[in-house]
């Protein structure tokens, strides 16, 4: 006691008295605690900041037996605004070997923008072009060494190997891949999937052809399939960039999809978009009744 009294000698009489009263007073004489704050401002709050977003668009490779197509579209969407639509997701890393990538638009700028420089040291180094299984092993690799602080993007590698055989390789966020015949990533790939089992695989169908198609079959085949897709995924349209690789090298096309432009009047509508608009009815309501008029617009 003659302790305690020492060091609460600096706060008075009182604050020794209630000490010394408080250790020795029974728990139900004891004076309440006071509760604490209920107020919603003076509540923790969690911090939360994501670095990732999904820019959306979808990308496809279809392997031949000499050929192989890489192909995506161009629309580079944040939410519900289109912030471009004239954005490659495509790179060309070699003479027979290139690039697709959807998912955060900043990261696939950065991991394309990285393997081609590796590519480049390791024709410095070897005096020779990587090849495209080369090329996915690399991808790989440097996609498993980011996996704690992953790249956000989905890729697909096309491009023909040392026989000259078409290939493709499907990756997903931190390196897992394999080599297929085709594949899709992207927001619409679960619209072009069961396109590419049906009229690539020729699964779950009796109706299965004995010749292989050609590179302009497939590539009419993408077109297609491109088309189908942007009228239900939101974030494929604008334009699709194709990639054409074969033995003599690679070529560019560019096939344009429906825009999704906002039009205000019904006549540029029928001449400028392509819903093909033959006819439209319009009903005028006012007091003295309803009347019906039929407004032509221009036939395609």
């Amino acid at each position: 006691a003659a302790m305690q009294a020492h060091y609460m000698a600096p706060f008075g009489a009182d604050a020794r008295f209630a000490g010394f009263a408080g250790a020795h007073m029974p728990s139900h004489h004891q004076m309440p605690k006071a509760s604490m704050p209920t107020s919603q401002v003076e509540q923790p709050r969690e911090q939360r900041f994501s670095p990732y977003a999904n820019n959306g668009g979808t990308c496809l490779a279809v392997a031949g037996d000499d050929f192989c197509i890489v192909a995506a579209d161009s629309r580079l969407s944040q939410g519900y605004s289109i912030m471009s639509r004239t954005t490659s997701k495509i790179s060309q890393l070699t003479n027979k070997c290139c690039i697709a990538s959807s998912g955060c638009n900043a990261d696939q700028v950065t991991l394309h923008k990285l393997l081609k420089f590796r590519i480049k040291m390791y024709a410095h180094q070897h005096e020779k072009q990587m090849s495209a299984p080369a090329v996915g092993q690399m991808l790989a690799t440097t996609l498993y060494g980011r996996r704690f602080f992953p790249y956000y993007t989905f890729n697909v590698v096309g491009g023909l190997d040392e026989n000259g055989e078409g290939c493709v390789f499907s990756y997903d966020a931190i390196g897992c891949f394999e080599r297929l015949k085709y594949t899709c990533s992207g927001t619409g790939q679960a619209l072009i999937e069961p396109f590419l089992d049906n009229l690539v695989a020729y699964k779950n169908t009796d109706n299965k052809p004995t010749i292989a198609r050609s590179v302009d079959e497939t590539l009419e085949l993408v077109k297609d399939i491109f088309s189908s897709a942007g009228e239900r995924d939101i974030y494929t349209g604008d334009f699709v960039d194709i990639y054409v690789i074969t033995k003599d090298g690679t070529t560019y096309e560019q096939f344009p999809l429906k825009k999704d432009e906002r039009r205000t009047k019904l006549g540029s509508l029928g001449q400028k978009g392509s819903l093909g608009l033959g006819e439209t009815p319009v009903l005028v309501v006012t007091k003295d009744g309803t009347t019906y008029e039929q407004f032509p617009l221009k036939r395609v």
